[in-house]
């Protein structure tokens, strides 16, 4: 390169400017920008114009509890100027706005309150949501299994044992998970109820949430890595996914196993395991023949001229066999259990001696054979030494 050409610089921050607010106590990786809370003289145009209300049902289960802590339901709300009614009669709750409220949102808060009571959270808990720093989600999940036995296992699944599973959720995910019915209820920051979210439909599409637990306990553990924080995490994290084999490979695999199978056998010195279960059928062009129809067997049968009476005779005939048929050999079964063991009965004196008796006849006869044997190889010795 020559003295007289310039390096190149970059044009990708140009026209870049210094904002006065842009300094280094700012983390702009993370965001962690201080959120203010919205006090009353933020609200300079005064009492809203209208009347903003929600209203949620509850089950009648929770009619006693709520009717216990409706008071400290009012007292929570009314720092804020929400007004609340709870109505026994037709079963449900409502918030609404009043001259005293201040902030737009906090109706919306309030909304979510009685939504979080309804579905079963204590009251200590739902208060809770009134932060803006808080949020929740409820996750319907009764629809997403049509078999009731495979439902309640799997929403069991998201509990665990002793409720491991939903204790490590909400400490990895630093929320309030319940499970109640057919939702569950969820409060947390925002990033962290999309997290719970994926967890809960997951375990009900039959993936177990020990997985998901997994990588978010690997997100934990590498976020305390500074030198990662540019980095994609992709290659830390594990790859949970359903293997969908093809045919070939399929058959490749079963023939591996066959083959391992077979020099197994023949190593224990047994005949090999055929792959071809069942006999090929040979192949023809022609197609098979046309199976009769009902009427054709019952011409060959000659049940087609039969008059109507003969043959309900004959059906009612029919049954009453199947029937006999039937009854008789269930009555054999239930004779089966009332039938009297074999029972070996002690031998008698007689049978005793002469089973001794003949054993001692045996025994002499052995003796005497075995003699004989004896005499005979000391009298061929003699005759050979001679």
């Amino acid at each position: 390169m020559s003295d007289t050409e310039q390096p190149a610089v970059s044009k990708k921050r140009a026209h870049r400017k210094e904002k006065p607010w842009d300094t280094d106590d700012i983390d702009h990786v993370r965001c962690t920008w201080k959120i203010e809370p919205f006090q009353a003289t933020d609200n300079k145009s005064g009492p809203f114009t209208e009347e903003s209300s929600f209203a949620t049902l509850f089950p009648k289960y929770r009619e006693k509890y709520l009717r216990e802590v409706w008071s400290a339901v009012t007292r929570a709300l009314d720092p804020h100027g929400v007004a609340c009614t709870l109505d026994l009669v037709h079963g449900f709750m409502s918030v609404r706005t009043t001259r005293k409220t201040y902030d737009p949102y906090v109706v919306l808060k309030a909304r979510d309150l009685i939504k979080l009571l309804a579905r079963g959270v204590a009251i200590n808990q739902a208060v809770k949501i009134l932060d803006d720093t808080m949020a929740c989600d409820i996750i319907k999940i009764g629809n997403l299994v049509s078999n009731k036995e495979r439902f309640v296992k799997r929403r069991q699944r998201i509990i665990g044992p002793d409720g491991s599973t939903l204790k490590a959720i909400e400490l990895l995910t630093q929320c309030y998970v319940l499970v109640q019915g057919s939702t569950v209820s969820v409060m947390g920051p925002y990033k962290s109820l999309k997290e719970v979210r994926r967890i809960v439909l997951d375990c009900m599409k039959n993936i177990h949430p020990i997985y998901r637990i997994k990588e978010l306990m690997i997100r934990r553990e590498l976020a305390k890595d500074p030198k990662l924080a540019n980095e994609s995490w992709d290659r830390f994290l594990p790859q949970f996914r359903k293997n969908h084999l093809k045919t070939s490979e399929k058959t490749a695999r079963k023939n591996e196993k066959l083959q391992t199978k077979n020099e197994a056998r023949q190593a224990a010195g047994l005949d090999p395991v055929d792959s071809s279960t069942g006999k090929r059928k040979t192949y023809t062009p022609f197609p098979p023949a046309q199976m009769p129809r009902k009427v054709d067997l019952q011409l060959e049968s000659g049940e087609y001229f039969l008059k109507p009476h003969e043959k309900a005779g004959r059906e009612n005939a029919q049954r009453a066999k199947k029937q006999l048929e039937t009854t008789t050999q269930r009555q054999a079964e239930r004779q089966e259990a009332f039938v009297a063991p074999v029972e070996t009965a002690a031998p008698t004196v007689e049978e005793k001696r002469r089973r001794k008796r003949v054993v001692e006849e045996v025994d002499v006869e052995d003796r005497t054979d075995s003699e004989r044997k004896t005499k005979k190889k000391r009298k061929h010795r003699q005759e050979e030494d001679a």
